[in-house]
C-alpha cells in the first residue's frame, strides 16, 4: 500500500516571535540550517524503503501560499497539492480536506499526517518509526507516534500506551493526557509507558473519513460541502468559502483519536514510540535545547560574539550581536525588533505579540522584509508623507496592474531589466534609469529578463499603507481579495 505525505502548515509561532510573525511563521524560517522546517519536513521520507507517492498534500492558509509553494519548488518539490483553508479551523477540518483529496486521487492511501514546524534529527529511526506505522496502518489502525521522553516535560500532552502488540514495539492507544504538573510528569517518565504526544498520525485516507463521519459527523459534513464546491488556482485548491467557514474547529486528537475506545469496530487505536531527535521547537528555550552549543552551553546563530556568557541562546539575522556576561538568556535580532529574555520565561514572548496586537503596531504581524508572489519588498525607510523600499522581482514575474488614490511613486533601476506600463505608455529601463508614477495613474511592473529586477522604489503621498492598492489584473488570482 501507498504512503501520502500530508503536511499541515497553518500554525503561527507567536512563542518565536521577532523571527516568526503572523504572516512569515516558524515553519516557513529556517531556524536550524539552511532549510526552512517546512522544507524539511518534506524531504523527511527521502530514500524511504517504502512505497510512496510523490505527490505531497500540504494544507495550508491563504496568507502563507505563494512562500509555500516557491519553498517547495526550491527544494525540487514539483508535484504539490496546496490546499487552502479560508479561515482556520484546527487541525481535524484541515486533515479532512487532505483525506478527501487523497481518496479522489488514488486508491485509499495510507497518509501520514505531518506538523509542518517540528525538527527530527535522526531521520533514519523517523523512517523506521515510519515504516511499522505503516503495518499498523495497513491492518486498519489509526497510529499515533509517541515521542519517547527525556525528562519530566510539562509543556506537552501526553500518551498512555496500552498493552503491547504482539511482534511489534507498538501498543494500543489507552489514553490521551492534557499537560501535567511536574509531580504527575515524573511519574509518566518513570512509568515507561507514556509518550509525548508528537501530533504525528498515519492510518489509511477511508479509516479516518469513516471514524470522523462517526465522532463528528459536523465536521465531515461541512468539509464535504467545501471540497465539493473547490475550484484550482494555478498551485492552489481553493475550497467553497462559506461552507468551511461554517465547519467547527477541532484537533485530530479531540475529533477522532481520543474517542477510538469508543467505537472499536472504526480501528484500533495505536501508538508507535518514536526516538528520533524530535522537538516542536516552540520557543525559544525549545531552539536551545536542539542546537550545538559549546563548551559554555551556548549556542549561536548568525554573527555573534559571546563573552563570558552561558547557557545563552543568541539568534541574529541581520547584523553582529554581542553578548557580555549573559547567563541563561535568549536574545533574538531582526531587521526591525530584538528581543532579550531569560530562557525561564520563553513561553510568555507570546505575551508581547498579544501586546502588539493590542496597540495596532504591526510588529507582530509583518516583517520588514514582505514576500509576494512576485519576489518581495524590504522597508528601508520612511517618515510624515514618506518611504523608501527596496523591491526584487522576480523572472518573468509581474506586479499587479494598479493605481493608487494617495501616492506618487519614483521608480530606479539598480539592477536588470524593468519593463513599465504607465497609462498608455510601455517602455523598457535598465540600470541606473527611473521613472514616475504619478498619483492615480495606472501601472505594472514587469521582469522581462533571466535575472532578478531590482529597484528602490520612493513612494511620497498623504497615505502610505499597503492597503492602498486597486488591482485591475492580476495573474496571482488577488482581485478577489480586494476589499
Amino acid at each position: 500500500m501507498t504512503i501520502r505525505a500530508v503536511i499541515l502548515s497553518g500554525g503561527s509561532g507567536t512563542r518565536l516571535w521577532p523571527a516568526s510573525r503572523e504572516t512569515f511563521p516558524k515553519q516557513l524560517l529556517p531556524l536550524t540550517g539552511e532549510r526552512s522546517l517546512l522544507q524539511e519536513t518534506a524531504a523527511r521520507l527521502d530514500g524511504f524503503s517504502g512505497e510512496l507517492d510523490p505527490r505531497l498534500l500540504v494544507a495550508s492558509n491563504e496568507e502563507y501560499r505563494f512562500i509555500i509553494a516557491e519553498q517547495l519548488r526550491q527544494s525540487g518539490v514539483n508535484d504539490a497539492s496546496i490546499i487552502l483553508e479560508p479561515v482556520g479551523r484546527n487541525t481535524a477540518p484541515a486533515l479532512t480536506l487532505a483525506a478527501l483529496t487523497a481518496n479522489g486521487e488514488g486508491d485509499d492511501p495510507i497518509l501520514l499526517v505531518m506538523p509542518a514546524d517540528h525538527m527530527i534529527a535522526d531521520r533514519a529511526a523517523f523512517q523506521q518509526a515510519i515504516a511499522e506505522g505503516m503495518r499498523q496502518a495497513e491492518a486498519g489502525g489509526l497510529v499515533c507516534f509517541g515521542i519517547v521522553p527525556e525528562r519530566a516535560e510539562t509543556g506537552y500532552g501526553y500518551i498512555l500506551g496500552g498493552e503491547a502488540l504482539a511482534g511489534s514495539a507498538a501498543r494500543e492507544l489507552a489514553e490521551f493526557v492534557e499537560k501535567p504538573d511536574a509531580a504527575a510528569a515524573a511519574r509518566y517518565l518513570a512509568s515507561g509507558v507514556y509518550f509525548w504526544n508528537s501530533g504525528i498520525f498515519m492510518f489509511r485516507a477511508s479509516v479516518w473519513l469513516a471514524a470522523l463521519a462517526h465522532f463528528r459527523p459536523d465536521i465531515d459534513a461541512a468539509c464535504r460541502a467545501a471540497y465539493a464546491g473547490r475550484k484550482a488556482d494555478a498551485d492552489f485548491v481553493r475550497v467553497e468559502r462559506a461552507a468551511f467557514e461554517g465547519c467547527p474547529s477541532d484537533s485530530i486528537d479531540y475529533a477522532v483519536m481520543e474517542k477510538l475506545h469508543s467505537a472499536p469496530r472504526l480501528g484500533r487505536g495505536v501508538v508507535v514510540p518514536l526516538s528520533a531527535g524530535w522537538s516542536d521547537v516552540g520557543s525559544w528555550d525549545a531552539l536551545w535545547a536542539v542546537s550545538k552549543r559549546d563548551a559554555d552551553g551556548n549556542a549561536a546563530y548568525g554573527d555573534v560574539l559571546l563573552h563570558d556568557s552561558r547557557d545563552t541562546l543568541v539568534y541574529a539575522s541581520h547584523r553582529l550581536v554581542a553578548a557580555v556576561g549573559c547567563q541563561d538568556m535568549v536574545v533574538v535580532e531582526t531587521a526591525d525588533a530584538v528581543l532579550a529574555v531569560p530562557k525561564s520565561r520563553a513561553q510568555d514572548v507570546k505575551k508581547v505579540v498579544e501586546r502588539l496586537k493590542a496597540e495596532g503596531r504591526s510588529h507582530g504581524r509583518f516583517h520588514r522584509k514582505v514576500f509576494r508572489p512576485w519576489g518581495w519588498y524590504d522597508s528601508l525607510d520612511g517618515g510624515d508623507r514618506f518611504q523608501v523600499k527596496r523591491i526584487v522581482v522576480n523572472p518573468g514575474a509581474s506586479l499587479s496592474l494598479q493605481m493608487h488614490h494617495h501616492r506618487a511613486e519614483h521608480w530606479i533601476v539598480v539592477k536588470g531589466t524593468a519593463e513599465v506600463s504607465r497609462g498608455d505608455e510601455v517602455f523598457l529601463l535598465s540600470e541606473n534609469e527611473s521613472t514616475y508614477i504619478p498619483l492615480g495613474i495606472t501601472h505594472r511592473l514587469f521582469n522581462p529578463g533571466l535575472l532578478p529586477l531590482e529597484i528602490i522604489e520612493v513612494q511620497s503621498g498623504a497615505y502610505l499603507g499597503e492597503d492602498d492598492i486597486v488591482r485591475f489584473e492580476d495573474r496571482y488570482g488577488r482581485l478577489q481579495e480586494q476589499t
